[in-house]
C-alpha cells in the first residue's frame, strides 16, 4: 500500500487527474469516501460543456475551461462516453438585456472562443425556434455541448483502472500524518496507505480534507441547485443549450436537452448550511417551471418525471488548484464549480504539471493505453445486432428496465465494473432513470446485485453506507 501519489476525492476532477498520471511510470492511489465514483457533485450537475464566454481569462477558471473544451472530441474518441457539441445560446429576452448580450459576446471574442456569434432576433429563432416570441436577440458559441456526466467519470476510472492505478472505495479520510517523505492517510475503517504526494480533490469536502493533512484552512460553502427532469416526450425538448441572461450570482435557470433525449431545466442558486441537503421544495421547483416557461413557453409540469438537486462547492470567485504553501507535497484542487466539469481535463494537466515543479518524476509508460472499449447498449442495436448478441448471450433479450430498454446483460456488466449499488447501475446503465423512475425495474435489479455479488436483501443499498433498502432480509 505504498504510492507515489494519492488522489482525495474521485470526482470528474480527480478521475481526471488519475487518468493523467496512469500515462507515467509512477504508482497512483484514488481514495473516495463513497461507495462508487462520481457520488458527490459530480452525479448531479447541469451536464454542460460551456462555451468559454461567461468569465474573462484573468481568471483561471476561464483559462482552463477554453483548454478543457477543446479536449473533449478526443477524449470521447478514446473513452467512449456520450458527449455532443450541439451549441449554447444566450437569450435576451429585452433589450437591456442585450448589453449584457454584448458584454458576453466582446468577453467570448477576446477568450478567442470559435464561431461565436452576436445574433439577431431572426438568427436566434433560426438557431431554436422554441424559444418565447418575446426574444430580441441574443449570442450562439457552436462549441459548447451536452455530456452525461457520471458516464464520463466511469470511462476515466475505467480508464486508470485498465492502466494501473489502484482505487479504493468507502476510503473515507480522518488522519494523516508525514514522517520523512511520506505521507501515511488512515481511513475511518483502520484501513492506511502512504504515499509520497497527495492531492486534494475533496470537492465540498476539500477544507475538511485541507485540516486533516495540514494545509491551509479555508471554507467550502455549499450552493444548492434544483432541477426538473423531463420526459422523453416533452415538446421543450431544445436542439440546444438555452442559458438566460446570467446575473452576479450564477448563470441562471437554463433548459438544457440532454444526450440521451431527455431535458434538465434549473438549477437554482441557494447557500445552504448543510452538506448533505439534496432535498427540493414545492416554491423553488414552481420557480424553475416559471423561469424555463419565459424561454420555452411549451414547457409543461406534465412532462416532469423528477426532480433533484445537487450541491456546487464555493471557494471565492475562483478554482484554488496550487502547491499547498503549508503542508510538503501536497497540492490543493478546491473550490471547483462551474465551469469545473468543462475544466476538468485541463484541471488534470494543470495538476500534473504542478507535480512535475514540486519535484516527482514522470517517466512516460510505453504500454500506456488511451482506449477504453466500447459498451454496447440494447437500446443502440438494430434488430439484427441484438439478435446476433442475444443468440451469444439470452440476457441480452431480457428488459429490465422497459422505460429506458437496459438488459440483464448490461445490469451484469455494470456490477463486474465494479457498480454494486442501485445508483451505480443507474448511472451506468440509465435504468432507473426512465418515466416510471425505477417503478417497475428496482426489484428486478436488486435480484441481479444480489445474484452476482452474493449480497443479501439487507446489504444492497442505493447509495452505499446506511442507504440500505431493506433492514433485514426478506
Amino acid at each position: 500500500m505504498d504510492f507515489d501519489v494519492a488522489i482525495l476525492g474521485c470526482g470528474v476532477c480527480g478521475a481526471n487527474i488519475a487518468r493523467r498520471l496512469s500515462a507515467y511510470n509512477i504508482k497512483t492511489v484514488v481514495l473516495e469516501k463513497a461507495a462508487d465514483v462520481s457520488f458527490g457533485t459530480s452525479k448531479a450537475n447541469s451536464g454542460i460543456i460551456h462555451g468559454g464566454f461567461h468569465h474573462n481569462k484573468k481568471y483561471l477558471k476561464a483559462r482552463l475551461e477554453i483548454q478543457g473544451n477543446l479536449m473533449f472530441d478526443r477524449l470521447r474518441q478514446e473513452l467512449n462516453f456520450p458527449f455532443r457539441r450541439c451549441g449554447v445560446i444566450v437569450a435576451a429576452l429585452h433589450d437591456e438585456e442585450m448589453k449584457a448580450v454584448e458584454h458576453l459576446y466582446m468577453q467570448g471574442v477576446e477568450n478567442e472562443v470559435i464561431g461565436i456569434e452576436l445574433c439577431s432576433r431572426h438568427r436566434i429563432l433560426e438557431l431554436e425556434p422554441k424559444l418565447s416570441a418575446d426574444v430580441v436577440g441574443g449570442l450562439y458559441a457552436p462549441g459548447g455541448g451536452i455530456i452525461e456526466p457520471y458516464r464520463f467519470v466511469f470511462a476515466l476510472v475505467e480508464s486508470a483502472l485498465k492502466n494501473g492505478v489502484t482505487l479504493l472505495t468507502n476510503f473515507g479520510v480522518n488522519e494523516a500524518h508525514r514522517d520523512k517523505d511520506l505521507w501515511t492517510i488512515r481511513a475511518e475503517d483502520g484501513r492506511e496507505i502512504k504515499t509520497r504526494y497527495a492531492i486534494n480533490a475533496a470537492g465540498l469536502f476539500a477544507d475538511e480534507v485541507s485540516k486533516i493533512l495540514g494545509g491551509e484552512e479555508f471554507k467550502i460553502s455549499a450552493r444548492k441547485g434544483e432541477y426538473f427532469l423531463l420526459d422523453k416526450l416533452t415538446k421543450a425538448y431544445p436542439s440546444r443549450v438555452v442559458f438566460p441572461v446570467p446575473t452576479s450570482v450564477s448563470k441562471g435557470m437554463l433548459v438544457i436537452p440532454t444526450v440521451e433525449g431527455t431535458a434538465l431545466v434549473g438549477p437554482t442558486a441557494d447557500a445552504v448550511d448543510d452538506k448533505g441537503d439534496f432535498s427540493t421544495t414545492a416554491n423553488r421547483l414552481d420557480q424553475i417551471l416559471v423561469s424555463g416557461k419565459t424561454m420555452i413557453p411549451s414547457l409543461s409540469q406534465n412532462d416532469v418525471i423528477t426532480s433533484f438537486a445537487g450541491l456546487r462547492p464555493c471557494l471565492g470567485e475562483d478554482f484554488y488548484i496550487e502547491a499547498s504553501k503549508k503542508a510538503p507535497a501536497f497540492v490543493q484542487v478546491a473550490g471547483i464549480q462551474s465551469p469545473g466539469l468543462t475544466a476538468s481535463p485541463a484541471i488534470g494537466e494543470y495538476v500534473k504539471n504542478i507535480l512535475l515543479e514540486m519535484g516527482l518524476v514522470l517517466t512516460e509508460k510505453p504500454g500506456w493505453n488511451p482506449l477504453v472499449e466500447d459498451h454496447p447498449r440494447a437500446r443502440e442495436l438494430n434488430f439484427n445486432e441484438l439478435d446476433n448478441f442475444i443468440n451469444k448471450d439470452p440476457a441480452w433479450g431480457n428488459l429490465v428496465c422497459r422505460c429506458e430498454n437496459v438488459s440483464e446483460a448490461e445490469i451484469v456488466q455494470a456490477v463486474k465494473l465494479g457498480h454494486t449499488t442501485l445508483d451505480g447501475i443507474k448511472y451506468f446503465t440509465r435504468a432507473q432513470m426512465g418515466r416510471c423512475q425505477g417503478g417497475f425495474c428496482t426489484y428486478k435489479i436488486i435480484k441481479i446485485i444480489m445474484r452476482e455479488t452474493g449480497l443479501s436483501w439487507s446489504e444492497v443499498t442505493k447509495h452505499g453506507g446506511k442507504s440500505r433498502l431493506l433492514e433485514a432480509a426478506l
